[in-house]
């Protein structure tokens, strides 16, 4: 990772933890099933000594488990998002974008989910100079996308970013979703919330095409899939014989 994107990263995670810093403490209680007396303990107190097993465990478990989600998951976020992007949460990272949702984070006062989306923008750019990252491009790229409810901003940034790491993850990334042809049903999110497959298809044809030198890209099927889905409704026309442009 160059050293001024890492600078960049660090700087927004740890203004993420100031910002944070006004989400006081409050008496947590949930499922006694599968939280003891100690784990509500642990989460009533302060921030930066609950076990990180417990942090893990909150981060993954579903809403319905607290009494008071979203509170819970906003004090949180600092600790969750923190360990997601240095990969050391060590569960699916689509669950992370999924439960920031369910906690309804664009909604949280702003200087909670602007720091938020700073950490978004400088974790993008970090993972596009950095081959290989801590976490894998598909992973960050589907937790942004979902997180953020919106793909292509995120790729026009990998579009301009001519480095090597950035092609290094760009073949990581089309060997990941040309495998079994899974390009053409590629849906990020742990609830399948986004589908990707249109936009991530186009743009792998067109803006970044010449930069894969990938002859799989070429295969009749992906063009004929692609042909289908930018042109519904017009079963008339013919399959174009090779890529868009």
């Amino acid at each position: 990772m160059s050293s001024d994107h890492q600078r960049q990263l660090i700087t927004a995670l740890d203004a993420l933890d100031r910002v944070y810093a006004t989400e006081e403490p409050f008496p947590v209680s949930g499922c006694t099933y599968c939280y003891g007396a100690e784990d509500l303990a642990d989460l009533s107190g302060p921030l930066d000594r609950i076990p990180d097993d417990l942090v893990s465990a909150v981060a993954a478990e579903v809403p319905d488990h607290w009494d008071d989600f979203p509170r819970l998951y906003r004090r949180l976020t600092p600790r969750i998002v923190r360990s997601a992007v240095t990969g050391r949460l060590h569960i699916d990272e689509n669950l992370i974008a999924s439960r920031l949702l369910a906690a309804g984070w664009p909604t949280w006062e702003a200087p909670l989910a602007q720091a938020l989306r700073d950490v978004w923008s400088a974790w993008w750019q970090a993972t596009l100079h950095t081959s290989p990252s801590p976490v894998s491009v598909r992973a960050t790229l589907s937790l942004i996308t979902v997180a953020t409810g919106t793909l292509r901003p995120w790729l026009d940034i990998w579009t301009t970013t001519r480095t090597p790491a950035a092609d290094a993850q760009l073949a990581d990334l089309i060997d990941d979703v040309l495998f079994e042809y899974e390009i053409t049903d590629l849906r990020m999110g742990f609830y399948d919330e986004y589908d990707a497959s249109t936009e991530l298809l186009t743009w792998l044809l067109t803006d970044v095409y010449d930069r894969s030198g990938d002859v799989r890209l070429d295969e009749p099927y992906l063009l004929e899939h692609h042909w289908s889905n930018s042109h519904p409704g017009r079963p008339d026309l013919p399959a174009p014989p090779s890529r868009p442009v």
